[in-house]
């Protein structure tokens, strides 16, 4: 159990945006599979949508109906503070975080309070580190950011990775990111909103630096790389400049099982090299754009938020990252892979790292940390029950 008070706290688990795209999905999951006696409970601005959400759930599962409501905004001080205080771990889908998260982060690292979220964005999470890091550390809360699919698979799957191979060596992994799954318009508003912000977050990283402790007698780095044919997997693979290589560098730092010198790179995967550069074209033009504020506006304007594909699309998605790993004489190929990413496979991460950090016994952490750090093997073991597959390829 964490080191909060359990009894003196009337819930275990807050959603908070409970209404919104995933929000929604998050609530679903967790009616299906929060377990017997999880004390659980809806968050949001708009008591008729968390009304009609609950009538919902309800006919998932009929002891939804006396599911408890929390009104809290955003923007409302006051009302985050209560929420924090009432939770034991708060998990939010309200973004982009960088306009709309940083007072939930506040209030939960004030009541220690542990924090869940789904951003991918860097300067969100720098910004945190400076400004809330030290005052979670102090009360004992954990805050996790980028519990969905930023990042789980691939900071988890690099440390599946790394378990397979020797210990106190230096060790190389290598991730590479397939899907076909598509967007909704809060993802792409996160991702257009990370774009046009480049020289904040730029700063923001660079302030992280002047706080950031560094790692006494051992070695982290997570190289950009660039652009390549990569024979392990028989795929082009393209630099990813997310925040995942990130999150994983920062759970190598906390971790001493990473070895003396470890290095992560990180790259999507594209079959043919015409879509290889097409998709880099694109990325270019769509990176220019976002440098416009009104040319950014009307492009989040085509997705509206809080809407996104449909069941039978989500159904038809998936995701894998392959990783290659190496280090002491050894070289092992993994994979995490699974159905829709971005929706219902997110949903389930963020549902079962807020049910992790309530219920499991876990390391003794605080502050900002990683999923690795925080919940390690019980989210992976979480995660394999729950329908994702993290297995070992080969091994050389």
């Amino acid at each position: 159990m964490n080191r909060q008070n359990g009894p003196a706290r009337p819930y275990d688990v807050v959603l908070f945006g409970a209404t919104g795209f995933v929000g929604a999905l998050t609530a679903e999951y967790l009616a299906r599979h929060a377990p017997e006696g999880c004390r659980w409970a809806l968050a949001g601005r708009d008591r008729a949508k968390l009304e009609k959400l609950r009538t919902r759930l309800t006919a998932l599962d009929p002891r939804c109906a006396e599911l408890p409501l929390i009104e809290a905004d955003a923007s409302d001080e006051g009302s985050l503070r209560t929420l924090a205080e009432s939770a034991r771990v708060v998990a939010t889908t309200v973004g982009p975080y960088v306009w709309y998260g940083e007072k939930l982060v506040a209030a939960c690292a004030e009541a220690g309070t542990d924090y869940t979220d789904l951003t991918g964005e860097p300067e969100f999470v720098d910004r945190m580190y400076v400004a809330h890091d030290t005052r979670a550390r102090e009360t004992g809360a954990r805050i996790v950011h980028a519990c969905g699919f930023d990042s789980v698979p691939h900071d988890l799957g690099a440390y599946f990775t790394v378990r397979q191979l020797p210990e106190d060596v230096p060790l190389r992994v290598d991730g590479f990111v397939r899907s076909n799954a598509v967007f909704s318009g809060g993802t792409f508003a996160s991702a257009l909103t990370a774009m046009g912000r480049g020289a904040q977050t730029a700063r923001a990283a660079k302030e992280r630096r002047l706080y950031e402790p560094r790692v006494a007698g051992r070695r982290v780095h997570a190289p950009l790389g660039r652009p390549r044919f990569s024979p392990e997997t028989g795929t082009w693979a393209l630099p990813l400049p997310t925040l995942d290589a990130r999150i994983i560098a920062r759970s190598a730092k906390a971790l001493p099982r990473y070895g003396p010198d470890f290095r992560y790179r990180h790259y999507a995967s594209v079959k043919r090299l015409p879509v290889a550069l097409g998709s880099t074209a694109a990325l270019g033009v769509l990176l220019g754009a976002a440098q416009v504020p009104a040319t950014r506006d009307w492009l989040m304007g085509r997705y509206e938020p809080g809407a996104g594909p449909d069941a039978e699309r989500r159904r038809r998605s998936w995701f894998t990252v392959r990783f290659v790993g190496e280090g002491g004489g050894r070289r092992v190929f993994t994979e995490v892979s699974g159905g829709d990413p971005g929706y219902d496979e997110t949903a389930k991460m963020l549902a079962e790292s807020a049910l992790c950090l309530a219920l499991d016994e876990l390391p003794a952490t605080s502050g900002q940390v990683t999923t690795a750090a925080a919940m390690g093997d019980a989210l992976l073991d979480r995660l394999v029950a729950a329908g994702l597959r993290f297995r070992v390829a080969a091994v050389r």
